[in-house]
């Protein structure tokens, strides 16, 4: 469509981003709720100065698979003050547009099966999904019916991105 995007992902592939990767979504039991909200804060701030705001810069549409949200939602779920993880984060860059994919927590859990990491249990994507519409109830994420065929989804993702970049232009 003429768009210049680049696509970006959380946990990054930077060094903080593969120690998470490896040592806290892959281990049997999930480990602190704080030092995790604080790995992901700076794996956040790394990946923000070394992905983002170069290719913001450039001009580019940055897409990226989770952000700020999901350590609000996860760490929140886990019992972290939300203020917190926020100040945790003030350094991330708000995005324009924020989506969350509505799916149901038990579909979730199923679709995952058996590369599911220690964050994804049906309690705590129960706890997620409660934080998460708290934000889609706020206006901060735009909610997508995720219930739908790959393709349904994306179609109704690409409108969201069309009618937000039509606002902006």
């Amino acid at each position: 469509m003429g768009y210049d995007a680049v696509y970006t992902a959380e946990p990054s592939r930077g060094k903080i981003g593969n120690f998470i990767r490896k040592y806290c979504l892959r281990s049997e039991k999930r480990g602190s709720s704080i030092v995790e909200a604080l790995l992901f804060a700076a794996d956040r701030f790394e990946h923000v100065e070394r992905e983002v705001i170069p290719a913001l810069n450039e001009g580019k549409i940055v897409v990226s698979d989770r952000y700020v949200y999901s350590s609000l939602a996860y760490q929140g779920a886990a019992g972290l003050d939300l203020k917190w993880i926020e100040m945790v984060n003030e350094h991330a860059i708000r995005p324009g547009l924020a989506i969350f994919i509505d799916v149901k927590p038990r579909v979730v859990v199923q679709r995952l099966k058996p590369n599911k990491s220690v964050m994804e249990k049906l309690e705590i994507q129960q706890k997620v999904m409660k934080v998460y519409l708290k934000f889609v109830e706020s206006r901060e994420l735009v909610r997508i019916d995720g219930d739908g065929s790959k393709e349904q989804v994306a179609d109704a993702i690409l409108k969201a991105v069309l009618r937000f970049l039509e606002k902006t232009a």
